[in-house]
């Protein structure tokens, strides 16, 4: 987990996501690279000259947010103490940059994040203000890469206390290979199943099993849902153990499904409370 990249925009939960990539970076000696993520410009569909003059407005607007990002970017790192980055390839510890240049769009911020390890969003909500769920399924969907969802306050600490949202899929099973910088690191591992959130594959004991024997030290185990969803199961279970990371493959059911009747992605996203790696 050498390489995080951070979209930075005006949203409410902008400290809580610098601050989480910090404390990433910190644990992996990795090198943050930020940019200013702004709408693409198709976003804005001028109707007459009223509104074409609005769109070229609004424009320069963007770019002068873009560049303010930047500067709460580096304040940031500023005051945590983190080293820019440099040339000097024997340089140790987290490091960071600034992308001055980057186009305007998801679609930029999709295809750039094929480049780093993980790519750190704020937890999406609905409300004014807060980070798009549009960026967030953005870089699920279309970078193959992981994210890093910050909680609305900021963690104390991230990946001491990992649990793993097992339920057998193949979307869970590539999300915890991609979390194994994380799971290397942790005090402590615990892999969780719900009954009622199960697809046909493996159990959680049999997954706890299978780190064990890549010299982790993981605990598995199942409960049952009863009258409770089982994102709900997942999220209460994290905090009882004082989990600071949870790793959870996204949508094993269709986003629509989800969207319509409800899963433990959506439940999760709307609710955790603690980072969360999540990948598709």
């Amino acid at each position: 987990m050498k390489t995080l990249l951070v979209p930075v925009a005006r949203h409410t939960l902008l400290d809580s996501v610098l601050d989480t990539a910090v404390l990433t970076a910190r644990r992996f000696d990795a090198s943050i690279e930020g940019f200013g993520l702004r709408p693409a410009l198709a976003e804005y569909v001028p109707v007459d000259m009223v509104g074409g003059m609005t769109w070229v407005r609004d424009e320069e607007t963007d770019l002068v947010e873009a560049r303010d990002c930047g500067g709460l970017f580096t304040a940031a790192m500023d005051r945590h103490g983190v080293s820019r980055d440099s040339a000097d390839a024997g340089r140790t510890g987290p490091r960071y940059r600034w992308r001055p240049d980057a186009p305007p769009g998801d679609g930029f911020l999709a295809q750039h994040a094929r480049l780093f390890n993980a790519t750190i969003v704020g937890r999406p909500g609905s409300g004014e203000g807060t980070p798009r769920m549009t960026t967030l399924e953005a870089v699920l969907f279309e970078s193959g890469r992981p994210l890093i969802i910050a909680p609305p306050t900021t963690p104390a600490s991230i990946g001491e206390t990992v649990m793993i949202a097992w339920n057998g899929s193949t979307e869970t099973a590539r999300t915890v290979a991609f979390a194994a910088p994380f799971l290397r690191a942790a005090s402590r591992i615990e892999v969780l199943g719900v009954d009622a959130g199960m697809v046909p594959g493996p159990s959680a004991e049999e997954m706890a099993a299978a780190l064990n024997r890549e010299g982790l030290s993981a605990q598995g185990r199942t409960l049952a849902a009863g009258r409770r969803a089982v994102g709900e199961v997942f999220l209460t279970e994290a905090e009882a153990i004082g989990c600071d990371l949870l790793v959870k493959g996204a949508y094993t059911q269709s986003r629509l499904r989800q969207m319509i009747f409800g899963g433990a992605t959506s439940h999760i996203l709307a609710h955790a409370t603690m980072p969360v790696l999540m990948a598709h």
